[in-house]
Protein backbone atom coordinates (compact mmCIF):
# COMPACT_ATOMS: atom_id res chain seq x y z
CA UNK A 1 0.00 0.00 0.00
CA UNK A 2 1.47 3.55 -1.18
CA UNK A 3 -1.26 5.66 -0.30
CA UNK A 4 -3.24 3.72 2.34
CA UNK A 5 -2.46 2.90 5.75
CA UNK A 6 -4.43 1.67 9.01
CA UNK A 7 -7.19 1.67 9.95
CA UNK A 8 -5.12 3.83 13.26
CA UNK A 9 -6.61 4.48 16.49
CA UNK A 10 -8.05 7.97 16.81
CA UNK A 11 -10.34 9.08 19.48
CA UNK A 12 -12.32 11.43 17.11
CA UNK A 13 -12.65 9.14 14.58
CA UNK A 14 -12.74 5.78 15.75
CA UNK A 15 -10.85 3.21 13.38
CA UNK A 16 -9.61 5.46 10.82
CA UNK A 17 -8.49 4.26 7.44
CA UNK A 18 -5.49 6.65 6.11
CA UNK A 19 -5.82 8.17 2.75
CA UNK A 20 -2.47 9.84 1.73
CA UNK A 21 -2.48 12.21 -0.97
CA UNK A 22 0.74 13.75 -1.20
CA UNK A 23 4.89 12.68 -0.61
CA UNK A 24 6.19 13.39 2.49
CA UNK A 25 6.52 16.10 3.55
CA UNK A 26 4.42 18.24 1.53
CA UNK A 27 2.89 21.55 2.84
CA UNK A 28 2.36 24.74 2.41
CA UNK A 29 2.59 25.40 6.29
CA UNK A 30 6.18 24.28 8.39
CA UNK A 31 4.36 24.19 12.18
CA UNK A 32 6.77 24.20 14.98
CA UNK A 33 4.92 20.71 16.65
CA UNK A 34 4.75 19.10 13.59
CA UNK A 35 5.51 15.30 13.79
CA UNK A 36 6.72 14.68 10.33
CA UNK A 37 9.57 17.27 10.41
CA UNK A 38 10.20 20.12 8.90
CA UNK A 39 8.48 21.71 5.88
CA UNK A 40 11.55 21.63 2.96
CA UNK A 41 10.80 23.72 1.22
CA UNK A 42 7.32 25.14 2.16
CA UNK A 43 5.37 24.76 -1.30
CA UNK A 44 1.45 25.65 -2.43
CA UNK A 45 1.01 24.35 -5.45
CA UNK A 46 -2.08 22.74 -6.08
CA UNK A 47 -1.36 19.46 -8.53
CA UNK A 48 -2.03 15.52 -9.61
CA UNK A 49 1.20 14.81 -7.28
CA UNK A 50 -0.20 10.76 -7.63
CA UNK A 51 -3.05 9.57 -9.60
CA UNK A 52 -5.88 9.62 -8.48
CA UNK A 53 -7.29 6.52 -10.06
CA UNK A 54 -4.21 4.52 -8.13
CA UNK A 55 -5.35 6.11 -5.02
CA UNK A 56 -8.51 4.97 -5.44
CA UNK A 57 -7.74 1.64 -6.01
CA UNK A 58 -5.97 1.19 -3.41
CA UNK A 59 -9.16 3.00 -1.26
CA UNK A 60 -11.30 0.12 -2.96
CA UNK A 61 -8.67 -2.49 -1.87
CA UNK A 62 -8.80 -1.90 1.83
CA UNK A 63 -12.34 -1.69 2.14
CA UNK A 64 -12.94 -5.13 0.03
CA UNK A 65 -10.06 -6.43 2.68
CA UNK A 66 -11.52 -5.29 6.40
CA UNK A 67 -14.81 -6.87 7.48
CA UNK A 68 -18.01 -4.84 9.26
CA UNK A 69 -16.67 -2.75 12.28
CA UNK A 70 -12.88 -2.66 11.37
CA UNK A 71 -13.21 0.79 9.55
CA UNK A 72 -15.18 3.79 11.35
CA UNK A 73 -14.06 6.73 8.83
CA UNK A 74 -12.15 7.02 5.65
CA UNK A 75 -10.04 9.99 6.31
CA UNK A 76 -7.86 11.93 4.11
CA UNK A 77 -4.97 13.14 5.79
CA UNK A 78 -1.01 12.29 5.86
CA UNK A 79 2.17 13.35 4.89
CA UNK A 80 1.16 17.25 4.51
CA UNK A 81 -1.60 19.14 3.25
CA UNK A 82 -4.06 16.74 1.81
CA UNK A 83 -5.67 19.85 -0.40
CA UNK A 84 -2.78 20.71 -2.47
CA UNK A 85 -3.66 17.38 -4.40
CA UNK A 86 -6.13 18.62 -7.09
CA UNK A 87 -7.99 15.43 -7.42
CA UNK A 88 -9.19 15.40 -3.65
CA UNK A 89 -12.96 16.50 -4.82
CA UNK A 90 -12.96 13.91 -7.10
CA UNK A 91 -11.69 11.01 -4.50
CA UNK A 92 -13.73 12.68 -1.85
CA UNK A 93 -17.05 11.77 -4.13
CA UNK A 94 -15.78 8.41 -5.40
CA UNK A 95 -14.94 7.20 -2.12
CA UNK A 96 -18.89 8.23 -1.15
CA UNK A 97 -20.32 6.45 -4.25
CA UNK A 98 -18.54 2.93 -3.19
CA UNK A 99 -18.96 2.96 0.43
CA UNK A 100 -21.58 3.82 3.24
CA UNK A 101 -18.37 4.96 5.58
CA UNK A 102 -18.36 8.61 6.70
CA UNK A 103 -15.53 11.08 4.98
CA UNK A 104 -13.33 12.80 6.74
CA UNK A 105 -10.71 15.73 5.91
CA UNK A 106 -7.81 16.62 8.40
CA UNK A 107 -6.82 19.87 7.02
CA UNK A 108 -4.97 22.90 7.84
CA UNK A 109 -7.41 24.90 5.89
CA UNK A 110 -4.99 27.09 4.41
CA UNK A 111 -6.70 27.09 0.71
CA UNK A 112 -10.21 27.22 2.09
CA UNK A 113 -10.07 30.89 0.91
CA UNK A 114 -10.35 29.24 -2.92
CA UNK A 115 -13.75 28.57 -3.97
CA UNK A 116 -12.30 25.65 -5.44
CA UNK A 117 -11.35 24.03 -2.82
CA UNK A 118 -14.56 24.42 -1.10
CA UNK A 119 -16.11 23.12 -3.20
CA UNK A 120 -13.73 19.71 -3.36
CA UNK A 121 -14.06 19.58 0.41
CA UNK A 122 -18.26 19.82 0.63
CA UNK A 123 -19.01 16.18 0.01
CA UNK A 124 -17.13 14.91 2.81
CA UNK A 125 -19.04 14.20 6.15
CA UNK A 126 -16.48 15.80 8.37
CA UNK A 127 -13.47 18.56 7.89
CA UNK A 128 -11.49 19.16 10.43
CA UNK A 129 -8.81 22.39 9.90
CA UNK A 130 -6.24 23.88 12.36
CA UNK A 131 -6.25 27.14 13.88
CA UNK A 132 -3.82 27.79 15.76
CA UNK A 133 -3.79 31.33 16.89
CA UNK A 134 -5.97 34.52 16.68
CA UNK A 135 -3.46 36.81 15.68
CA UNK A 136 -1.25 37.28 12.30
CA UNK A 137 2.22 37.41 14.21
CA UNK A 138 1.40 34.39 16.46
CA UNK A 139 0.07 32.22 13.31
CA UNK A 140 3.59 33.20 11.36
CA UNK A 141 5.33 31.76 14.57
CA UNK A 142 3.64 28.73 14.92
CA UNK A 143 2.78 27.62 11.67
CA UNK A 144 5.20 29.40 9.40
CA UNK A 145 3.28 29.72 6.60
CA UNK A 146 3.84 29.88 2.91
CA UNK A 147 3.91 33.81 2.09
CA UNK A 148 0.58 33.41 0.04
CA UNK A 149 -0.95 31.86 3.32
CA UNK A 150 -2.35 35.04 5.02
CA UNK A 151 -3.97 35.06 8.36
CA UNK A 152 -6.67 36.96 6.81
CA UNK A 153 -7.02 34.72 3.81
CA UNK A 154 -7.27 31.64 6.43
CA UNK A 155 -9.61 33.01 8.34
CA UNK A 156 -11.82 34.42 5.76
CA UNK A 157 -11.67 30.68 4.31
CA UNK A 158 -13.06 29.35 7.67
CA UNK A 159 -16.13 31.80 7.73
CA UNK A 160 -16.72 31.33 3.93
CA UNK A 161 -16.22 27.83 4.30
CA UNK A 162 -18.89 27.77 7.46
CA UNK A 163 -21.46 29.15 5.25
CA UNK A 164 -21.53 26.72 2.55
CA UNK A 165 -20.62 23.66 4.58
CA UNK A 166 -23.14 21.29 5.77
CA UNK A 167 -21.26 18.66 7.63
CA UNK A 168 -19.61 18.16 10.49
CA UNK A 169 -16.54 21.44 10.91
CA UNK A 170 -14.48 20.11 13.86
CA UNK A 171 -11.49 22.82 14.46
CA UNK A 172 -7.77 21.93 15.68
CA UNK A 173 -6.12 24.18 17.96
CA UNK A 174 -2.88 22.80 18.99
CA UNK A 175 -1.65 24.31 22.15
CA UNK A 176 2.22 24.84 22.89
CA UNK A 177 3.47 26.16 25.98
CA UNK A 178 4.51 29.74 26.14
CA UNK A 179 2.92 30.47 22.44
CA UNK A 180 -0.52 30.13 22.60
CA UNK A 181 -1.25 29.21 25.81
CA UNK A 182 -1.50 32.53 27.62
CA UNK A 183 -4.85 34.19 28.32
CA UNK A 184 -4.65 36.53 25.57
CA UNK A 185 -3.44 34.50 23.06
CA UNK A 186 -6.23 32.31 23.89
CA UNK A 187 -8.76 35.21 24.05
CA UNK A 188 -7.67 35.79 20.48
CA UNK A 189 -8.26 32.68 19.18
CA UNK A 190 -11.73 32.80 20.68
CA UNK A 191 -12.75 35.64 18.84
CA UNK A 192 -11.69 33.98 15.80
CA UNK A 193 -13.49 30.90 16.14
CA UNK A 194 -16.29 33.19 16.88
CA UNK A 195 -16.62 34.74 13.51
CA UNK A 196 -17.25 30.95 12.15
CA UNK A 197 -18.23 29.10 15.01
CA UNK A 198 -17.60 25.66 14.41
CA UNK A 199 -19.64 22.87 15.65
CA UNK A 200 -16.55 21.48 18.22
CA UNK A 201 -13.33 22.75 18.99
CA UNK A 202 -10.52 20.38 19.24
CA UNK A 203 -7.85 20.95 22.00
CA UNK A 204 -4.51 19.21 20.79
CA UNK A 205 -1.15 18.92 22.54
CA UNK A 206 2.13 18.05 20.90
CA UNK A 207 2.70 14.89 22.32
CA UNK A 208 4.08 13.18 19.25
CA UNK A 209 7.49 13.96 18.47
CA UNK A 210 7.52 17.76 17.45
CA UNK A 211 10.13 18.49 14.71
CA UNK A 212 11.62 22.02 17.18
CA UNK A 213 12.82 20.22 20.74
CA UNK A 214 11.70 23.34 22.43
CA UNK A 215 8.25 22.98 21.46
CA UNK A 216 6.52 21.45 24.52
CA UNK A 217 2.92 21.01 25.88
CA UNK A 218 0.97 22.99 27.81
CA UNK A 219 0.37 22.61 31.66
CA UNK A 220 -2.83 21.34 33.25
CA UNK A 221 -3.48 25.39 34.37
CA UNK A 222 -3.01 26.23 30.74
CA UNK A 223 -5.19 23.67 29.63
CA UNK A 224 -8.50 24.39 32.39
CA UNK A 225 -7.65 28.20 31.51
CA UNK A 226 -7.83 27.15 27.51
CA UNK A 227 -11.13 24.94 27.93
CA UNK A 228 -12.80 28.17 29.76
CA UNK A 229 -11.41 30.31 27.27
CA UNK A 230 -12.60 28.81 24.18
CA UNK A 231 -16.21 27.67 25.52
CA UNK A 232 -18.34 24.49 25.52
CA UNK A 233 -17.59 23.01 21.88
CA UNK A 234 -14.01 22.96 23.15
CA UNK A 235 -12.51 19.49 24.33
CA UNK A 236 -9.27 17.96 25.37
CA UNK A 237 -7.98 15.45 23.04
CA UNK A 238 -5.18 13.15 23.13
CA UNK A 239 -3.80 10.83 20.77
CA UNK A 240 -5.83 7.16 21.01
CA UNK A 241 -4.24 4.50 22.14
CA UNK A 242 -5.06 1.81 19.96
CA UNK A 243 -3.52 -0.79 17.66
CA UNK A 244 -2.00 0.33 14.36
CA UNK A 245 -3.32 -2.51 11.94
CA UNK A 246 -0.73 -4.17 10.05
CA UNK A 247 -3.09 -7.25 8.57
CA UNK A 248 -3.09 -6.27 4.94
CA UNK A 249 1.17 -6.54 4.86
CA UNK A 250 2.58 -9.98 4.02
CA UNK A 251 5.78 -8.17 5.91
CA UNK A 252 4.96 -6.32 8.88
CA UNK A 253 7.69 -4.19 8.26
CA UNK A 254 6.14 -2.48 5.28
CA UNK A 255 2.94 -1.75 7.19
CA UNK A 256 5.31 -0.03 9.78
CA UNK A 257 7.10 1.89 7.20
CA UNK A 258 3.95 3.15 5.87
CA UNK A 259 2.55 3.99 9.32
CA UNK A 260 5.28 6.03 9.96
CA UNK A 261 5.27 8.26 7.41
CA UNK A 262 2.30 9.43 8.79
CA UNK A 263 2.23 8.56 12.64
CA UNK A 264 5.56 8.53 14.48
CA UNK A 265 5.24 5.10 16.51
CA UNK A 266 7.03 5.16 20.10
CA UNK A 267 9.64 2.41 20.95
CA UNK A 268 7.27 1.00 23.81
CA UNK A 269 4.30 1.00 21.63
CA UNK A 270 5.45 -0.30 18.19
CA UNK A 271 6.64 -3.10 20.79
CA UNK A 272 2.97 -3.82 21.71
CA UNK A 273 2.15 -3.76 18.64
CA UNK A 274 4.45 -6.17 16.89
CA UNK A 275 4.26 -8.74 20.16
CA UNK A 276 0.17 -8.70 19.03
CA UNK A 277 0.23 -9.03 15.83
CA UNK A 278 3.44 -10.64 15.16
CA UNK A 279 4.33 -12.42 17.58
CA UNK A 280 7.49 -14.72 17.53
CA UNK A 281 8.59 -11.93 15.64
CA UNK A 282 9.23 -8.48 16.93
CA UNK A 283 13.05 -8.76 17.58
CA UNK A 284 13.36 -9.75 14.02
CA UNK A 285 11.62 -7.08 13.11
CA UNK A 286 13.16 -4.28 15.40
CA UNK A 287 16.04 -5.23 14.21
CA UNK A 288 15.24 -4.89 10.34
CA UNK A 289 13.80 -1.77 11.49
CA UNK A 290 17.01 -0.25 12.60
CA UNK A 291 19.00 -1.28 9.87
CA UNK A 292 16.34 -0.18 7.45
CA UNK A 293 17.47 3.16 5.32
CA UNK A 294 13.73 4.01 5.09
CA UNK A 295 13.05 4.56 9.21
CA UNK A 296 15.23 6.40 11.94
CA UNK A 297 14.32 7.79 15.51
CA UNK A 298 14.52 11.16 16.92
CA UNK A 299 14.45 11.71 21.36
CA UNK A 300 11.28 13.58 22.35
CA UNK A 301 10.33 13.83 25.85
CA UNK A 302 12.56 11.38 26.94
CA UNK A 303 10.98 8.81 24.63
CA UNK A 304 12.51 7.41 21.62
CA UNK A 305 9.77 7.72 18.07
CA UNK A 306 10.53 6.15 15.46
CA UNK A 307 9.79 8.09 11.99
CA UNK A 308 10.10 7.29 8.34
CA UNK A 309 12.52 9.43 5.81
CA UNK A 310 12.87 11.70 4.25
CA UNK A 311 11.68 13.43 7.31
CA UNK A 312 13.73 16.40 8.31
CA UNK A 313 14.49 16.69 12.33
CA UNK A 314 17.59 18.73 12.89
CA UNK A 315 20.91 17.46 13.02
CA UNK A 316 21.57 19.49 16.93
CA UNK A 317 19.00 17.41 18.31
CA UNK A 318 21.24 14.59 18.41
CA UNK A 319 18.67 12.36 16.74
CA UNK A 320 19.80 8.42 16.34
CA UNK A 321 19.79 7.87 12.33
CA UNK A 322 20.99 4.61 10.79
CA UNK A 323 22.02 6.29 7.88
CA UNK A 324 23.63 9.32 9.05
CA UNK A 325 23.42 11.34 5.75
CA UNK A 326 20.24 10.86 5.34
CA UNK A 327 18.67 14.11 7.29
CA UNK A 328 21.66 16.34 5.76
CA UNK A 329 20.67 19.83 5.08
Amino acid sequence: MKYVFGPVPSRRLGKSLGVDTIPLKTCNWNCVYCQLGRTRPVVNQRREYFPPQEILSEITQAINFHGAGEIDWITFVGSGEPTLHTGIGWLIRKVKALSNLPVAVITNGALLYQPEVRLELSAADAVLPSLDAGSASLYRKINRPHPEITFKRLLEGLVDFRKEFTGCLWVEVMLVSGLNDTEQALRDISAALALFQPDEVHINLPERPPVEAWVNPPGSEALLKARAILGSAARIVHPAQGEFDLSQYQDPLEGIISTIKRHPISQAELERILEQQAPGQSKNLLARLENDPRAFSVERYGVEFWIAAPAYFPPEDHSRNPSPNRNAP
